[in-house]
């Protein structure tokens, strides 16, 4: 008998890893919620696409049996990789390369969210719901919301992000700062909004290197772009530099000054973006992070082992870690919960450790003089 059996389970945080763990869990009958602070599923702007690597993220959709729709859905030529210098010279085109050599298959967020969400059974998100606090009842837990809203799980898993709010109830441990902060930005209607970044972009995305520092910029499905200028600063630069986010002109002004010495072309994308900017310092959990394994309580993604994006693993880990808790819960071997979260754990923190360790690794590469030469070698095996 599984370990879940008549046990009420709740998910909080309904990012990819949360809804595919529901989607695993629900396919062998299991009373399962997802709890999300979102209004609505198109509550927020969705970031960029994401690349599904086989043995992580699409091996979970393949055992959640969405491997039809994905391929459905998915955007052929945006995982085409062009590698630049700071003035826009080109030093690799994927367009050039045979396209098996390259085939990293790309799903738009919103897309990879509508496949996830079609999957459960109606009723399964709760929109609307801000984690507050948890309570010990018995066995299980008391789940609060901002919302006022209380309900009773006899196991919780977090999924909820970055900055999770269960986490702690599991571990005192916290990020550290991996020196480099990352800036947001949108353009839509791309094609006539920057017409110059448009073609240089050709519907896939753009690692651009200089002065170590990188700018990534990523096309989407709805004919808009995202970009990431990625820079080494001080841990706390966002509350000190005096920059007001939400003015274009003062964003615009920085990066000229920040990337001085960059070809104007780039300067498009900050001239017509669209909405604020989002600054973002990459934080990474420690390396070697342990903590005693509950019975009603266990957590998957970036609450788990939150990393900076330079290595394209977070959404495969969180998805990867979703398949793995699954199994594990649906396991007639382990006779309780505890034994089947322990053994999830264990197996989950080693993987994201070695994970963590190449991310912060290629984080550092990537924003040193020799990156380009790096990702290179990378893109090359």
């Amino acid at each position: 008998m599984s370990t879940i059996r008549n046990k009420k389970i709740a998910i909080i945080g309904g990012g990819p890893g949360g809804l595919t763990l529901a989607r695993l869990l629900q396919m062998n009958g299991a009373n399962v919620k997802v709890y999300e602070r979102d209004a609505h599923k198109d509550a927020r702007a969705k970031g960029a696409t994401l690349d599904l690597h086989e043995e992580s993220g699409l091996a979970a959709l393949d055992a959640a049996d969405l491997m039809e729709a994905f391929w459905a859905n998915y955007r052929p030529d945006a995982d085409a990789l062009r590698i630049a210098d700071k003035h826009a010279n080109l030093i690799h085109d994927d367009k050039d390369a045979p396209r098996e050599e390259t085939m990293r298959p790309e799903i738009d967020r919103g897309p990879l969210q509508n496949i996830l969400l079609d999957s459960l059974l109606p009723g399964t998100v709760v929109w609307d719901s801000q984690f507050a606090v948890l309570t010990p009842n018995d066995n299980g837990w008391n789940v609060g919301f901002k919302n006022g809203e209380v309900v009773y799980a006899d196991l919780v898993i977090a999924a909820d992000g970055a900055n999770s709010k269960l986490r702690p109830y599991l571990t005192p441990i916290k990020p550290f700062y991996a020196g480099v902060t990352a800036i947001e930005g949108a353009v839509y209607n791309s094609e006539t909004a920057s017409p110059k970044m448009h073609e240089l972009l050709n519907g896939g995305k753009i690692f651009a290197f200089g002065d170590e520092k990188t700018l990534i910029v990523s096309s989407k499905g709805d004919g808009s772009l995202v970009f990431y200028p990625g820079f080494k600063c001080d841990e706390h630069w966002v509350r000190t530099c005096g920059i007001d986010f939400t003015d274009k002109t003062q964003v615009l002004n920085w990066f000229k000054t920040e990337y001085a010495g960059w070809d104007e072309i780039w300067l498009e994308l900050f001239e017509n973006a669209s909405g604020p900017f989002v600054a973002r310092p990459q934080y990474c959990m420690p390396l070697d992070q342990t903590w005693e394994a509950k019975p009603n309580l266990t957590m998957l993604g970036d609450a788990a082992h939150l990393m900076p994006p330079y290595a394209g693993e977070g959404v495969n880990m969180a998805m990867l870690d979703a398949l793995e808790l699954s199994q594990c819960l649906l396991n007639e071997d382990y006779p309780d919960s505890l034994s089947a979260i322990a053994a999830y754990e264990k197996q989950m923190r080693a993987r994201a450790s070695e994970t963590a360790e190449m991310t912060m690794y290629s984080t550092g590469a990537l924003h040193s003089d020799g990156a380009i030469e790096f990702l290179m070698g990378v893109i090359g095996g």
